[in-house]
This record gives C-alpha cells, sequence and structure tokens, in this order.
C-alpha cells in the first residue's frame, strides 16, 4: 500500500511543484495512461477523468507531512501548489521506485496547463472510441471548455509526444 504512496511523492519529487488539483489529477491520469505503474481508479467527473483514490492519497500524504499543500486564493476560487517536505523526502529513501522515465513524463506535462491537460485525459479516457466519436464526446461533454478543433489536433499531437517520451525512456532500461 505505502508504495503506491512512494509513487505520487515520487511525481511531486520529479515535478518540482504542482499546482492545482486538476493539474495532479490529470498529470497522473495521463502517465497511467501511457503505461506507467499507477494503479488509481478513475471515474469520468466534471473536469474529466477523477480518482477519489488519487484525493485521499494526497490527503494522507499531506497528512503525514510528506507533501506540503498550500492553499491560496486567485480570485473566487482556491488554488493547490504541491510541494514536497524534507520528511517525504526521507520517507522516499525507504522505496525503490525504480521508474527513470517518470521523471522527463512528470516535467513535460507539468509544464503544460490545466485545461489542455484536461482535454488530453478526456481523450485518452474515450480512446476506445474513433476520433469522430471522441470529438462529439469532447463537443458535448465539454461544451462549456469551448475546445477548437485545432486545439483537439495539439491534443492528439501531444499524446504521442509524451507516449514517445516514456517509450524512449522505457527503450534505455
Amino acid at each position: 500500500m505505502m508504495k503506491e504512496h512512494a509513487k505520487l511523492i515520487k511525481v511531486i519529487s520529479s515535478a518540482g511543484e504542482i499546482i492545482g488539483r486538476k493539474k495532479l489529477q490529470k498529470m497522473i491520469y495521463i502517465a497511467k495512461k501511457v503505461n506507467l505503474p499507477f494503479y488509481e481508479k478513475y471515474n469520468f467527473h466534471f473536469y474529466g477523468p477523477y480518482s477519489e483514490e488519487l484525493t485521499l492519497r494526497i490527503e494522507e500524504l499531506c497528512n503525514l507531512g510528506f507533501i506540503n499543500e498550500i492553499h491560496e486564493k486567485k480570485g473566487g476560487y482556491f488554488q493547490y501548489r504541491y510541494s514536497l517536505t524534507e520528511s517525504g523526502q526521507q520517507f522516499l529513501g525507504h522505496y525503490d521506485v525504480d521508474m527513470p522515465q517518470l521523471k522527463a513524463c512528470m516535467l513535460d506535462l507539468n509544464e503544460q496547463n490545466s485545461r489542455f491537460l484536461e482535454l488530453v485525459s478526456t481523450i485518452l479516457y474515450f480512446e476506445g472510441l474513433d476520433a469522430d466519436e471522441v470529438r462529439e464526446k469532447i463537443y458535448t461533454l465539454k461544451s462549456k471548455q469551448r475546445y477548437t478543433e485545432e486545439e483537439i489536433q495539439e491534443a492528439y499531437q501531444y499524446i504521442h509526444k509524451i507516449k514517445e517520451i516514456v517509450g524512449v525512456e522505457l527503450a534505455k532500461q
């Protein structure tokens, strides 16, 4: 059980700092979908794939003092910042989380904005459908986001890129 917690600590360690709960959810989901060993269960929610399991694990890690969660008031909402604590770094030292491809993946994902990661994760959630059906899901379920055809194409290209990053790193092992 704690090995899954250690993987999440490794994610934060690899990314440096992750700004936003939604962003963290999407980063883990995308990593899972490109075959990194994450096992949290996801359901489709308001902002795309969401894992209650992941939320609880992050909360546990914050309560244990392994991850620092800072709440910032931004206009009419709160933004959350996640970073690794010294205790978290020490905890990570007790686990062999051998995922060399994780760092490059997380750094790249962390450079993207939450809105884009929401689109990418939505496409991956419906990857069993053909491209036209996926577009229809996006236009229906994500109508408020007003994604353009160009953004959807960009998301498909990004999925290919992130799979290459993980694939290249996996090939080096």
